[in-house]
């Protein structure tokens, strides 16, 4: 499979970005490298990475970043991953910009109220940060806990989303971060 990576500077690094040429595979912040590698192995099996534009995933994430943070919300993005991850990621992609869920409450959507910890582990496999947007799943006393980018990328994208978030729709139960 050929796979093209770019690399986007952004506010928290430079993110790279990895396609297949049409759907969004794996993002990445700078300073671990061996992680992309092992994220695009098992998600992607074998493959071949060009420098290349992202394209349209590019595109987008350039707009969430100046702010508009619904521009990511319809990107195509393909995984590898358990039933279950894909579940939890799926998830992810519900919880609106702005807006913070624990993993408890996470689970519970998911149909699974007492996996709180797997919720957890699944969050910690996800290759696409950002616009599988782990980094909204908070402790259940409303601490910010892990994030594959560091704690301080995490409060970033938390600061960012909250400053630019649309309001959140009247029904939603969720923690205004």
């Amino acid at each position: 499979m050929d796979l093209y990576l770019e690399e986007i500077p952004s506010p928290i690094g430079l993110l790279s970005v990895v396609t297949d040429g049409r759907t969004l595979r794996a993002i990445e912040f700078d300073g671990y490298p061996g992680r992309l590698a092992h994220f695009l192995r098992i998600h992607c099996g074998d493959h071949v990475l060009h420098a290349g534009a992202a394209g349209e995933a590019g595109t987008q994430l350039r707009a969430y970043l100046d702010g508009d943070l619904l521009a990511i919300e319809t990107l195509s993005v393909l995984t590898a991953g358990t039933p279950f991850q894909k579940r939890v990621w799926e998830a992810l992609r519900h919880i609106p910009a702005g807006t913070t869920l624990s993993y408890g409450e996470l689970a519970k959507r998911i149909g699974a109220p007492t996996a709180s910890r797997a919720v957890g582990m699944a969050n910690g496999a996800n290759p696409i940060p950002i616009v599988v947007p782990c980094h909204r799943v908070i402790g259940a006393n409303g601490k910010l806990t892990g994030f594959g980018g560091g704690m301080e990328r995490k409060r970033w994208l938390l600061a960012h989303e909250a400053v630019n978030a649309p309001p959140p729709p009247a029904s939603a139960q969720l923690r205004i971060w």
